[in-house]
C-alpha cells in the first residue's frame, strides 16, 4: 500500500483580522478571514481552500474517468460554489455544488452520452475530497453534459 504525505506550513501573526500565510509544494498564498464574514478579505481562507479541493478533485477525477472510458471529449470545464450559512455565530460550511459542462465531439453516441452521465456521477461518489467530507458537506452536481455538434 502507497502513504502520499503532503505538508503545508501555516504562519499567523495572531488574532481574528490578521494576515497569514500558508505554503506547501505548489501552494504559497496569503490567508485571512473573507469579508463575507467582515474580515480583512486578503489572500484565500478556508471556505475557498475546501471549495477549491473539493472542485479540483472532482474535475480531475471526472476527466481521468472519461480518459479510461474511451469517450470523445471535446471540451470540458466546470464552475463550482459553496454554501456556508452563519448563524448566531456558528460558521457551517453546508453545500458544495459542481456545475460541470462537458461537450463531447460530435461523433459521439447516444450510448456515450448516457455513459458520461454515469461517469459524472460516479466521479462525484469516488473523489477522495467529497469521501473524506460526506456526512457534513452536502455535495452536489448540476451538470451540463451534451454532444457538440458537427
Amino acid at each position: 500500500m502507497a502513504k502520499h504525505h503532503f505538508h503545508l506550513k501555516a504562519d499567523w501573526p495572531g488574532g481574528r483580522n490578521s494576515v497569514g500565510t500558508i505554503e506547501a509544494d505548489k501552494l504559497k498564498t496569503e490567508i485571512s478571514v473573507p469579508t463575507e464574514m467582515d474580515g480583512p478579505g486578503i489572500g484565500t481562507n478556508p471556505d475557498e481552500m475546501l471549495l477549491g479541493a473539493a472542485a479540483t478533485c472532482y474535475i480531475i477525477t471526472l476527466g481521468a474517468m472519461i480518459e479510461r472510458a474511451g469517450l470523445p471529449l471535446d471540451e470540458m470545464d466546470m464552475s463550482s460554489e459553496g454554501v456556508v450559512d452563519v448563524t448566531k455565530g456558528v460558521i457551517t460550511y453546508e453545500e458544495i455544488i459542481h456545475r460541470p459542462v462537458v461537450r463531447l465531439k460530435p461523433e459521439a453516441t447516444m450510448d456515450d452520452l448516457t455513459k458520461l452521465q454515469r461517469i459524472a456521477e460516479k466521479a462525484e461518489e469516488s473523489c477522495m475530497i467529497s469521501r473524506a467530507i460526506k456526512g457534513n458537506v452536502d455535495v452536489r452536481l448540476e451538470a451540463d453534459l451534451t454532444v457538440n455538434e458537427g
